[in-house]
C-alpha cells in the first residue's frame, strides 16, 4: 500500500492511462478524485473507483473550483498528475491557428496553471507528475510539430518548477509515454491522409517490442513517481515506451 492515506488528483482520469492510474492508486490506499470533460464517462469511471474517490467535471482550462472541492471532500492533495491531453495533428502549412492554441492550452498552458491552481491545497513533500511524449524532443514527424512541442514544453517545465518548489519538497517528474492502446488512439484525428488505426500501426513497427504499450504499465511508473519510492528523483523524465526512442530498431 505506497500511497496508504494519500490523497491524489488526476487531471484526464476518466479513461485511458488516467483512469488505469486512479485504480492503481486506489489499488495502493489513495483517495483518487479525477477531473474530465465528459460527465458520462466520468461517472462511469467514478463507479468503478468505489469508495473514497470523487469525479469532477470541467476543463483545465477553467480549474477555478476543482481542489476546493477535493479538499473539502477528501482532505490536503499528496499526487498531483495533469494529464488531461489531446492527440490532434495537422502539418505547418495548414496548421489552423484554433488548433495551435487547443493543443497549447491544453497541453502547456493547461499542466502549468494545474499546477498553480493546485499548490495552495497541496501539502509540503507533495509529489506533482506531467505528462509528455516519448518522442516530445527527440524525433520529429509529419504533421506533429505542435503536438510534440507543446510535450516538449511540459518536460523542460518540470525542471523550472522542481527548482521553484524546492522549498516545499515537491517534486516535479515527468512520465513519458510511447504508443499506448487507450480510446485518444480511435477518438482523435490522424495527420492528414491516415486514420488514427493507421498511424498507430505505422508506429507500432517502429517500436522495438513490436507492441503498443498498455495503460496498465503506465500507471505503474505513475504510482513509481507518486510514491516515495522515487524520493531522490526531481526534474527527471521516465520514458516507457518499449524502446522506440532509445534504441536502433534490430528488425
Amino acid at each position: 500500500m505506497r500511497l496508504q492515506g494519500k490523497v491524489a488528483v488526476i487531471t484526464g482520469g476518466n479513461s485511458g492511462i488516467g483512469l488505469a492510474t486512479a485504480r492503481e492508486f486506489k489499488a495502493n490506499g489513495a483517495k483518487v478524485a479525477i477531473f474530465g470533460r465528459n460527465q458520462q464517462t466520468l461517472n462511469q469511471a467514478l463507479s468503478s473507483l468505489g469508495t473514497d474517490a470523487m469525479a469532477v467535471q470541467g476543463d483545465v482550462r477553467n480549474l477555478e473550483s476543482l481542489f476546493e472541492q477535493v479538499q473539502q471532500k477528501l482532505g490536503k492533495v499528496d499526487v498531483l498528475m495533469a494529464n488531461a491531453g489531446i492527440a490532434k495533428f495537422a502539418p505547418v502549412a495548414s496548421m489552423p491557428e484554433e488548433l495551435f492554441d487547443e493543443l497549447c492550452d491544453i497541453h502547456f498552458k493547461g499542466a502549468f496553471f494545474t499546477v498553480q491552481k493546485a499548490l495552495p491545497f497541496m501539502r509540503d513533500g507533495a509529489s506533482i507528475i506531467l505528462l509528455s511524449a516519448c518522442d516530445a524532443d527527440k524525433q520529429g514527424r509529419v504533421g506533429t510539430c505542435i503536438y510534440t512541442a507543446a510535450k516538449a514544453a511540459v518536460r523542460s517545465l518540470a525542471r523550472s518548477l522542481s527548482v521553484e518548489l524546492l522549498g516545499r519538497r515537491i517534486r516535479v517528474n515527468v512520465l513519458s509515454p510511447g504508443m499506448t492502446d487507450t480510446p485518444i488512439i480511435t477518438r482523435e484525428g490522424g495527420p492528414p491522409g491516415m486514420t488514427p488505426e493507421q498511424l498507430a500501426a505505422v508506429i507500432t513497427q517502429t517500436i522495438p517490442l513490436r507492441r503498443r504499450g498498455t495503460a496498465e504499465e503506465m500507471a505503474k511508473a505513475a504510482l513509481f513517481l507518486a510514491s516515495d519510492d522515487s524520493s531522490y528523483c526531481l526534474g527527471s523524465e521516465i520514458l516507457v515506451d518499449g524502446g522506440m526512442t532509445q534504441l536502433v530498431n534490430p528488425n
